[in-house]
Formats: structure tokens, C-alpha cells, sequence
């Protein structure tokens, strides 16, 4: 495929890297795979074989953007998601966001690779279909199907079994809160809560202020950000509030994170009850 492009590398201006000899692991049935997302690395690394991890993204590197443990992406490859890079990685089929840069993009198809595009998982069946789709992709079908299984098995043992829980607010990084249709807020309602930023009538990305939370608190105040306000001692102080700690890296990604998240919501919701 590389040697192919040649032309058009040159084209672009990266005929300086030259064309790697297929990697002896590449094979139709387990394809090596690069990853250019956060969340897709974290189903990545779960539904594949190691040696099919080409690369991830630099994000799961991050502890502030990763959705995975830092010695699982320490392990791995990972890539900034340039050309140059996936030229260098050569591998089978690229993973990639439908926010990946357009030109990333356009390169990309120009150099025939094959790509994989995937939308953010806005509820768990939507995430449940990525974790499909890439078992599909790397030939792993029935470690997708355990991965499926573990995060249905979650989100039935999370479901509550009594009426409307606490109300809760989740106060993202940016002090922005998330719509009713992101899966963080599914995953709060199976959890049994209530959400305080739809009561107030709010929606994806609206801005939650300190005044706000003190004139109308929620039972439960989810912190996942260091803002001033988000630190502000006052917060300790509001009668009939708990504050509560959520880590970034339960927000954003589906797949495995729903489990953890899950797995920590119950524990907020279970803590809150015992001590009524």
C-alpha cells in the first residue's frame, strides 16, 4: 500500500520516509491497529491482542485525558496522529475519531489507508456497538462479546431498586456540567440519581456557578474539576450537600469506563444511604 503512494507522498511533501516492509504479524484475520482516540484505546487494549496494538493515542498517556491505568498505556506505542507517524507505524486499519483533523483525514484516504470512524458513545448501547464493531475489526469477536458482557453485567448490578434517588450535579473541568443525552448522565440515572442540572433546565456545556450551588444545592455534588469555585471552602459548609470527588477519567469514554463508573456511582449512592 505504501509503495503505492509514493507519488502522492512526495506530493505531500513526505517522500523523505521511506516505505516500511510489512510487519510479519499483519494478517487479514488480526490486523495491527493504531488508535487516534482516548476511548477507542481503552476498548482497544481490552477486545485485542497486544501485538495488534500498533500504536494508541498520546492522550491514554495523559493522566488528565486517558481513560485507561497508566501501566496498561505504558505498554504500548503511542501516536500523535500525523501522517508521518501512521506512514512509520504501517498499520492495517487506523481507529479515528469523526473529529479527526479534515486533513489528517484527507491524507489519510489519499494514502489509501484503511480507516475506522467512530462518533461519540452517547448511551451505553451506542458504546456497546463500538465494542462490537472493533472486535469485529481485530478478528476478536468473542473477547468483544466478554467485554459486552462485563458492562452489561454492570450496569444491571448498578441499577437502583427503589424510587427517584438523590439529586446530583456533576461539575465538570470548566465548571460546565453535561447534557441529558451524554452517557455520563445515563449512567447517573441507572445509578439511581437524579439529575439537579436537568431540574435546573440545563443543557450539554451550560455553566454551573458557586451562586447557583449554594442559593439551590443538590444532594450531591459531583466535583471532576479544579476551578477556583470548584475548591471554594464554602462548598464544605452547605447543609443538606455532600461533596463528593468524581475523577476525569470516568466522564467522557464508554466501554470498560462504563464499568467503573458505575462501580463508583453505586458506591456515592450506597455511602449517601447509609449514612440517612
Amino acid at each position: 500500500m505504501i509503495r503505492a503512494a509514493l507519488p502522492v507522498l512526495a506530493a505531500l511533501g513526505l517522500g523523505s520516509c521511506a516505505p516500511a516492509a510489512p510487519h510479519p504479524s499483519a494478517e487479514a484475520a488480526h490486523p495491527r491497529i493504531a488508535s487516534l482516540n482516548p476511548c477507542l484505546d481503552a476498548i482497544l487494549v481490552e477486545v485485542a491482542r497486544p501485538g495488534q496494538v500498533a500504536a494508541l493515542s498520546h492522550y491514554s498517556r495523559d493522566p488528565s485525558a486517558s481513560s485507561i491505568p497508566s501501566a496498561v498505556a505504558r505498554r504500548y506505542r503511542t501516536t500523535g496522529g500525523t501522517v508521518e507517524e501512521l506512514i512509520a507505524l504501517e498499520p492495517d486499519i487506523v481507529l479515528a475519531s469523526t473529529f479527526t483533523d479534515p486533513a489528517t483525514r484527507s491524507a489519510m484516504e489519499r494514502l489509501d489507508m484503511r480507516v475506522a470512524t467512530f462518533g461519540i458513545a452517547g448511551s451505553v448501547a451506542d458504546s456497546l456497538a463500538q465494542v462490537e464493531e472493533i472486535g469485529r475489526i481485530a478478528g476478536r469477536q468473542e473477547a468483544a462479546r466478554r467485554l459486552a458482557e462485563r458492562i452489561e453485567g454492570a450496569v444491571a448490578k448498578a441499577r437502583a431498586d427503589e424510587g427517584p434517588g438523590p439529586s446530583i450535579a456533576l461539575w465538570q473541568p470548566g465548571g460546565i456540567v453535561p447534557g441529558e443525552a451524554a452517557l455520563v448522565s445515563q449512567l447517573v440515572r441507572i445509578a439511581g440519581f437524579t439529575s439537579s442540572s436537568v431540574t435546573r433546565g440545563m443543557e450539554q456545556a451550560d455553566y454551573l456557578d458557586l451562586e447557583s450551588i449554594i442559593a439551590d444545592p443538590p444532594d450531591i455534588l459531583l466535583v471532576a474539576g479544579s476551578e477556583t469555585g470548584q475548591q471554594h471552602p464554602v462548598l464544605g459548609r452547605i447543609d443538606g450537600m455532600e461533596r463528593v470527588p468524581f475523577d476525569t477519567s470516568l466522564i467522557y469514554c464508554g466501554g470498560p469506563t462504563i464499568i467503573a463508573a458505575l462501580e463508583r456511582l453505586t458506591t456515592i449512592r450506597e455511602e449517601w444511604r447509609a449514612r440517612r
